[in-house]
């Protein structure tokens, strides 16, 4: 410990007191650490004790006599900025989309189709039910999870007719996405979504890639 000495006879202090303040800066410092990893926590959020996101479940693209179907299946949690805006009769509106493509060797791939189905999902605070709308139709539900679970399961939706898939030599495939569609919240909502932690608070999509195969044996 000479050299530790030496130095803290520079600076005025006996070498008996210079590792006691050593360690002592030490514990101020781990003691800031702390409190800023806790203020960061604050600010930030801790990890959320619910998990949101978008769970794929089932996806099959195949192709019948007639048509090129696509069944899925999604569990959806919703955050809880989305569920609380919903509560206060914000109308919460989600976008799923299926597109066909036929890949090209000398070219980009070519787009043979595209659908889109829309949802409107909206609380009723009279009745307490949880309302889904899609094009002129609507659905009631008791629940929250009956309503998304509607909006998140299909089963043979029409791509695009057999014909355009021929000849069927099995390299067609389908890109499949699910999201909430934020760019039809109210336009004050859509502003306060590029504050920090806004965007993340409301983002929900899912993007998928399946291969189109054979139908599936019934």
């Amino acid at each position: 410990m000479p050299c530790l000495a030496a130095v803290c006879q520079l600076h005025g202090h006996r070498s008996s007191r210079c590792p006691r303040r050593k360690f002592a800066v030490s514990g101020l410092l781990a003691a800031t650490a702390t409190s800023l990893a806790l203020l960061c926590a604050l600010l930030f959020g801790a990890a959320p004790a619910l998990a949101q996101g978008v769970e794929v479940l089932e996806l099959n693209a195949y192709r019948n006599e007639a048509h090129v179907n696509l069944d899925y299946q999604l569990r959806v949690t919703l955050p809880a900025a989305v569920e609380d805006a919903a509560l206060r009769g914000v109308p919460i509106y989600f976008t799923a989309q299926a597109t066909l493509w036929r890949p090209r060797w000398y070219w980009r791939d070519e787009r043979v189709a595209r659908v889109t189905r829309e949802w409107r999902l909206s609380f009723q605070p009279l009745t307490k039910n949880w309302r889904v709308s899609q094009g002129g139709l609507g659905q009631s539900f008791e629940t929250l999870a009956e309503a998304l679970a509607a909006m998140t399961r299909s089963s043979a939706w029409r791509i695009a007719d057999a014909r355009e898939v021929e000849p069927v030599d099995g390299h067609h495939y389908v890109e499949f996405s699910w999201r909430l569609d934020t760019t039809q919240l109210p336009r004050p909502m859509q502003i306060g979504l590029g504050g920090i932690g806004g965007t993340s608070d409301w983002s929900l999509d899912v993007e998928r890639r399946v291969k189109l195969g054979a139908e599936p044996a019934k």
